[in-house]
């Protein structure tokens, strides 16, 4: 607490000090905050799953074991189907660039008949293995790659080995039924919610685009099938980033009308999965403004490097929770327009199946 003598002028000033000294720590610190974020939202995202183990019967250790083991199995194989066809897509590299140079040719007689003047030196030569080389600049190396996913992965089990016991002290310090309780209840059942409910969503859209480009015949269709898994965390950009890749190959060996083919699917799964498909999962509306929405994962990607724009709408809502929770700062989840989403009516459903999940 500040003296009384402080004026609110300096307490603003000092407030606003503060979060840039915090803004500095965490950019600092980035790669161990990366490291809990992850591991938080990956617990929070099987957290129900051990919940029905223990009410089968499983203790906390076994439950949390039989997680780990289902989720090493999971993990493996989309890092297997992934690796393997990205080598696929590296070995058949030349063929790629033949059909790219036919195709660069077929646009510039295209451009040369409507009057376009092309490039006076010739057809414009693309290098696929020089985008592909800049492509992978600043990409963590396999070794640190194995490393961050261990570090993960350790984080991860510990954090579920410790659930039931953190619940429980915070229980025997606040209160069973006391409204901080209910609030951090509230909390993790609304974050949980989302995240369970994001990775359905893209799973889905992720299994039908792949699926799609492999009935087409495009090449590395299960690897960016799981691009759309992955980028479709982070919110209008995601999606369009992951379709971008595929697009240019069904160009390359379809031409305009395998692109375009590609683009109608893009919008067609856009408009099933992400309205009605993630509506049915929803327990509530996620309805944030969308310059929020953006901001977040500009600010978030900023800070924290990728995993900030992928998981930048939990880190938000996360934020935003924090505010709501606080008097004093309420008013800004208000003045953002986003105090709807943390009404008690909408709050009922998930209160009910975290208590029912702890019973």
């Amino acid at each position: 607490m500040l003296p009384a003598y402080v004026s609110r002028t300096e307490r603003i000033l000092l407030f606003t000090a503060l979060i840039f000294i915090i803004i500095i720590a965490v950019k600092m610190t980035a790669y161990v905050i990366t490291i809990f974020l992850m591991a938080l939202f990956i617990t929070l995202l099987v957290l129900p799953f051990q919940y029905w183990l223990k009410k089968k019967g499983l203790s906390d250790l076994n439950a949390v074991l039989v997680i780990t083991t289902v989720a090493t199995l999971v993990v493996l194989g989309i890092l297997l189907l992934t690796v393997l066809s990205f080598n696929t897509l590296i070995s058949d590299l030349p063929q790629y660039q033949t059909e790219l140079n036919v195709r660069l040719q077929d646009l510039s007689a295209i451009f040369s008949s409507l009057g376009i003047s092309s490039n006076p030196n010739g057809v414009p030569e693309i290098n696929l293995a020089n985008i592909l080389s800049m492509g992978l600049v600043g990409v963590m190396s396999i070794f640190d790659g194995i490393m961050y996913l261990c570090f993960v992965g350790l984080t991860t089990f510990f954090m579920l080995v410790e659930a039931s016991n953190i619940t429980g002290r915070l229980e025997q310090r606040f209160g069973k039924d006391s409204d901080t309780m209910q609030q951090l209840s509230r909390m993790t059942g609304y974050v949980s919610d989302f995240i369970v409910v994001r990775t359905e969503t893209n799973f889905i859209h992720g299994v039908l685009f792949g699926g799609f480009l492999g009935v087409m015949g495009v090449h590395g269709a299960i690897f960016w099938g799981v691009l759309t898994f992955i980028l479709g965390y982070i919110p209008y950009f995601g999606l369009i980033i992951a379709a971008v890749p595929a697009i240019f190959f069904a160009w390359i060996q379809f031409g305009i009308p395998g692109a375009l083919a590609v683009i109608a699917a893009v919008c067609v799964l856009n408009l099933v999965v992400e309205n009605p498909v993630y509506s049915y999962l929803a327990a509530r509306k996620f309805e944030m403004p969308a310059l929020i929405a953006i901001l977040s994962v500009i600010f978030w990607g900023w800070l924290l490097g990728l995993v900030g724009m992928l998981f930048s709408i939990p880190i938000t809502l996360i934020v935003l929770l924090i505010f709501q929770m606080c008097d004093e700062l309420r008013w800004i989840n208000e003045v953002l327009g986003v105090s709807h989403l943390f009404d008690d009516a909408k709050g009922k459903k998930s209160d009910q199946l975290l208590l029912s999940q702890k019973d």
